[in-house]
């Protein structure tokens, strides 16, 4: 019966305040969270009201009226006052959007209620004067001498039937108590359904992005893992690559570059000192010492090229592998900054999944 009398026509979701009566100026919220608030219609007395139950009771029961007017104060909030209740109402809502939807509703229900009042006044003055003539028009007497006391005693018993003014007053009521706890148990259905599935929604939406995220932690987990040996490695060749292949050969193992160079300047000095010696003039040289000579200054050169070519190129790998060694540090240290920023993600969703668990009915 009540779900045919009265309807929700539009519900939003919003936070509701109501204006301090002592001050009339500070704005007291209705609760922590925010609430469903809906347009009822009844149809059998051809009324709109605004909504909203919180807990076990009605937050707001307004009845809108022509009078009525729902201002915006700010992009997301509105207030309309209520003579009968002698309050006023404000509701914060989530968007701009949606404050925009409720106010244009608003209109349209207090453009109804205005027809509404209207027809209702024209119904009244073509009534009233009927039931006027009617009692005036069907006197007691004539009824009695025309039809006798059996017809006067059904007049009687079917005036005595018909409800007066007093008793429809009182029956109407009755019917707008009854309706007001029930429209009240309808709207808390409705409110917790739409919770319920809110929440059901955002469990779901959140467990799926729980598996993706453990899903990406565990690959970078894996890359931060491959990076690490992959720096290991080539710190290993690095210091490898720093002995040079020449270390090998003789007893002058453990030369460090400063040696070798020092090394390529005495070779040096020494050839031009047998470069002098072979120059110069000599008494009664003999042949055979300066083809020794000569082959030794050859010999001194080629070993002076090759200990040249080998520092060359024992640098060029030096360098290889130090700015090797400076990629692979890079590329750890953006890993770790990765995994950081993961796993400073997953401890707010899992935060977040806590607080969801805890609001949860």
């Amino acid at each position: 019966m009540s779900t045919a009398r009265e309807q929700p026509i539009f519900s939003t979701r919003a936070h509701v305040f109501q204006i301090d009566p002592a001050t009339k100026r500070n704005w007291i919220p209705a609760g922590k969270h925010a609430l469903t608030v809906s347009y009822f219609y009844d149809a059998t007395r051809n009324v709109y009201r605004i909504i909203s139950i919180g807990g076990a009771k009605a937050i707001i029961n307004s009845t809108v009226t022509p009078n009525m007017t729902f201002t915006k104060t700010s992009q997301k909030f509105g207030q309309w006052a209520d003579s009968r209740a002698n309050t006023v109402y404000g509701l914060g809502f989530a968007s701009e959007q949606h404050l925009t939807q409720f106010a244009e509703k608003f209109q349209e229900v207090k453009e109804a209620a205005r027809l509404a009042r209207e027809k209702s006044q024209d119904g009244g003055e073509l009534t009233s004067p009927a039931l006027g003539l009617a009692s005036h028009q069907v006197p007691p007497s004539p009824l009695v001498s025309a039809n006798g006391p059996g017809e006067e005693k059904l007049f009687r018993s079917q005036s005595a039937d018909a409800p007066g003014p007093t008793e429809r007053e009182r029956l109407k009521k009755m019917l707008s108590e009854g309706s007001v706890g029930e429209v009240q148990w309808e709207a808390e259905f409705f409110a917790l359904q739409d919770s319920n599935n809110k929440l059901a929604g955002a469990l779901r939406e959140a467990n799926a992005a729980a598996a993706q995220w453990r899903q990406q932690l565990e690959a970078q987990r894996a890359e931060a893992e491959r990076l690490r040996q992959r720096v290991a490695e080539l710190e290993a060749q690095a210091a490898s690559e720093v002995t040079p292949a020449s270390e090998k050969e003789g007893p002058g193992q453990g030369q460090s570059l400063e040696q070798l160079e020092a090394l390529v300047q005495t070779k040096d000095q020494e050839i031009q000192t047998l470069k002098s010696q072979t120059g110069g003039p000599r008494e009664a040289p003999e042949a055979a010492e300066r083809e020794e000579t000569q082959q030794k200054v050859q010999d001194l050169e080629t070993r002076n090229a090759e200990l040249e070519h080998q520092l060359r190129a024992t640098e060029r790998s030096l360098e290889e592998a130090r700015a090797e060694r400076e990629r692979a540090r890079a590329e750890v240290g953006r890993a770790a900054q990765l995994l950081d920023v993961r796993l400073f993600e997953l401890s707010e969703l899992r935060e977040g999944l806590a607080r969801l668990a805890e609001a949860a009915p």
